[in-house]
C-alpha cells in the first residue's frame, strides 16, 4: 500500500509563519541580515568525504533565527534545521532555543531526515514536557514514524512504531486537531497490518499449512476487526477449515460473514464454497449469494486452492 506524504505544519498556532512576523516587528532583517550574514556562514569540505560541513560564528540570537527561518521559507530545509540547532548552541538559554529545537525538528522532517527529526522532537519532550507545544511534537513524532511505512511485503516493525505514536497522541490529546488527524491516520496503518496479516495467510493457504493460515486469518478479525480486509479474512476461513474437513467451524464463519457482509463478494464466494457440498445455509439466510456466478469453485479435498481473489 502507498501511502502519499501528508501534509505537515509547523507548530499549530505559533508557527514558522508566526515566528517571523514576531520578529520581523523588531527589524527589516530578515532578508537583509540573511543575505549580511553568508559572509559569515562558511561551507568549508570535510577533510573524509564530500559532505559540506558549517561553521558559525558567534551571532545575535535574533539574527541567527532569522536567518534559520530564512532557510526554511525558502525551502532550504537541511540548511534550515542545521542554523535552528545552531541558535540552541549558541544561546541555550534564550527563549528562542525552545522554539529552534521544535523548528529544527521539523526542517528536518521536511527534510525527509526523520530519524534526526525523531531524536529533536524527542529531545523537545524530555526538556520541556508541559510545553505547549507538546502536542505537535508527539505528532510530529507520529508522522515521522507514519512516513516510513512502505509496502506491505517488508518488515511491518516500522509500520508498528507509527501505529504505537499515533495511538499515543489520540491518548494523550483526544479532541484536539492532532489526534482528529492521527486517527485518520491510524485507521490507515490498522489497515495496513491487516494488509500483510493476508498476505502471510494467504502464502500459508496455498500452500496447504492450513493452521498456519486460519492463525493469521483469526488475527485480521480479531485484532483488526474495522479495516477492509475483515470479509476476505472470514472467506478465507471457510477456505481453510473445508479443507481440513470442519464443516461446522466453515459453516459459523461463513454465517458470521453473511450477517456482517451480506453483500460482500466473499459471503457470495462462501456460499458458493459451501453449497457445492451441500453445506449452504437454510433459506433465509443466503439465498441471494448466489445470484452471479462468482469464479470457478473447485472441490479439491474439500479446498478451492485459490478459489476466489488470491
Amino acid at each position: 500500500m502507498v501511502m502519499s506524504k501528508p501534509f505537515a505544519t509547523a507548530p499549530l498556532g505559533d508557527g514558522l509563519a508566526g515566528f517571523c512576523r514576531r520578529l520581523a516587528a523588531a527589524a527589516r532583517l530578515v532578508r537583509t541580515v540573511a543575505w549580511a550574514l553568508l559572509g559569515a556562514f562558511v561551507l568549508t569540505a570535510c577533510s573524509s568525504s564530500d559532505e559540506e560541513q558549517d561553521t558559525f560564528v558567534s551571532t545575535e540570537v535574533d539574527v541567527l533565527y532569522n536567518l534559520a527561518a530564512n532557510r526554511a521559507q525558502n525551502g532550504r530545509w537541511r540548511e534550515a534545521a542545521r542554523v535552528f540547532d545552531e541558535v540552541e548552541r549558541q544561546h541555550p538559554y534564550s527563549v528562542w532555543a525552545r522554539r529552534a529545537q521544535l523548528m529544527s525538528a521539523y526542517a528536518h522532517y521536511e527534510a525527509n531526515e526523520y530519524d534526526d527529526a525523531i531524536l529533536a522532537a524527542e529531545r523537545f519532550l524530555s526538556l520541556h514536557p508541559g510545553n505547549a507545544s507538546a502536542p505537535y511534537a508527539h505528532y510530529l513524532i507520529a508522522l515521522c514514524h507514519y512516513e516510513q511505512i512502505i509496502d506491505i511485503g517488508r518488515d511491518q516493525r516500522v509500520t508498528e512504531r507509527a501505529m504505537n505514536a499515533l495511538n499515543e497522541v489520540v491518548r494523550r490529546y483526544p479532541g484536539s486537531d492532532y489526534a482528529r488527524d492521527a486517527q485518520v491516520k491510524l485507521d490507515l496503518v490498522l489497515d495496513h497490518l491487516a494488509g500483510k496479516e493476508m498476505e502471510v495467510g494467504r502464502f500459508y493457504l496455498k500452500r496447504r499449512d492450513y493452521l498456519a493460515s486460519i492463525g493469521r486469518f483469526r488475527n485480521v478479525v480479531d485484532k483488526y476487526q474495522t479495516t477492509s480486509h475483515v470479509p476476505e479474512a472470514l472467506h478465507r476461513l471457510v477456505e481453510a477449515y473445508l479443507a481440513l474437513g470442519v464443516a461446522p467451524e466453515a459453516q459459523a464463519v461463513a454465517a458470521v460473514l453473511g450477517h456482517n457482509f451480506p453483500g460482500s463478494k466473499w459471503y457470495r464466494f462462501s456460499y458458493n464454497l459451501l453449497d457445492d457440498l451441500d453445506l449452504a445455509p437454510e433459506s433465509g439466510s443466503g439465498d441471494t449469494a448466489r445470484q452471479d456466478s462468482g469464479p470457478d469453485v473447485g472441490q479439491n479435498g474439500g479446498h478451492s486452492g485459490a478459489s476466489s481473489e488470491g
